[in-house]
């Protein structure tokens, strides 16, 4: 009998690889996403779906009812700027709505949680990278501290409760299904303006760094991370593993490169730096490759040919 997940944010971007991913290793697969930034036509036919808020009693008891062995919990408000500007939202999202699902959880017996964490935010700033998995937590966003808190959420289940938890610290992650729009990355949003001819703008002097991780990439973390069996909780840090490359690119860099890919001729300007976003940013994966055997395959100019290959796919 085949194994049950739940992906939580399976209508999304990053989850509905996620979901495709479970699929293609023989889960039986259900989706779960408000559709507030997902889209419909991401979930594959032969994943069932749900249309919930996490926060919901419907998503509880979806999750209590079920009959899943493992939860991936992706759905989230991620965008650091709507953090900055509504914290309590921002918190009641991703603190109560991982909450509301691990009570989901506990009822139905949910054996695995993997969370999407973010190697991102929790670090804060620090000249020292890439960061390991053992570098300070100083988030400088509230998107920051409710992806720190969530880890402490789910450390603390695992102790009381024998929940199987990790907890994937994301860098950058881009590639097809990326959405222009919410809470899109800057490559999504690059390529889209690519595509039309526009200008792009870049926040800040543009040497600010970020370590870009192709999706497909970070599909097959989450699958070996399903398997995973942790060992005894002595620090946060053990139940996290980061999913990234090591490798700082700034997004002037970032901007010339897409631009190649496109072949494109456009003008870039700056416009002032936003609050709440960090200058430098990488996480160390060692320790994804020790104990997970993962490691990314995909090389920046690959992926970012395949990316804006697919956003013209998709405006044709």
């Amino acid at each position: 009998m085949a194994e049950r997940v739940l992906v939580t944010g399976g209508a999304g971007f990053i989850g509905s690889h996620i979901a495709d991913g479970y699929l293609a290793e023989g889960f039986e697969v259900a989706v779960l996403d408000n559709l507030s930034s997902g889209r419909r036509e991401n979930v594959s036919r032969d994943a069932e779906f749900i249309e919930a808020d996490i926060r919901s009693e419907k998503a509880r008891q979806a999750i209590a009812r079920g009959g899943f062995t493992v939860l991936n919990h992706h759905a989230a408000q991620m965008d650091v700027r709507v953090s900055v500007d509504d914290p309590m939202f921002d918190a009641d999202t991703n603190i109560m709505g991982l909450l509301n699902l691990l009570q989901g959880a506990r009822d139905g017996e949910v054996e695995r949680v993997v969370f999407a964490s973010s190697g991102g935010v929790v670090y804060g700033e620090s000249d020292a990278l890439p960061h390991p998995e053992t570098a300070p937590k100083l988030p400088v966003s509230p998107y920051g501290v409710s992806k720190l808190t969530s880890e402490y959420y789910l450390a603390a289940y695992a102790q009381m409760h024998g929940l199987r938890a990790v907890s994937l610290r994301y860098a950058n992650v881009y590639g097809p299904r990326q959405s222009p729009h919410g809470e899109a990355g800057v490559v999504a949003i690059f390529g889209s303006r690519l595509l039309r001819g526009t200008e792009l703008t870049i926040y800040g002097d543009g040497a600010q760094t970020r370590d870009y991780v192709f999706v497909g990439d970070v599909m097959r973390a989450n699958m070996v991370a399903t398997r995973w069996t942790p060992p005894g909780v002595t620090s946060l840090d053990d139940l996290a593993f980061n999913v990234g490359t090591g490798v700082e690119t700034t997004v002037n860099e970032l901007a010339q490169s897409l631009i190649a890919a496109a072949g494109a001729k456009v003008r870039v300007r700056h416009a002032p730096a936003r609050p709440g976003e960090l200058q430098r940013s990488a996480v160390d994966a060692t320790k994804a490759g020790k104990d997970l055997g993962w490691r990314p395959t995909m090389t920046l100019s690959d992926g970012l040919r395949q990316t804006y290959e697919w956003i013209a796919e998709e405006a044709a």
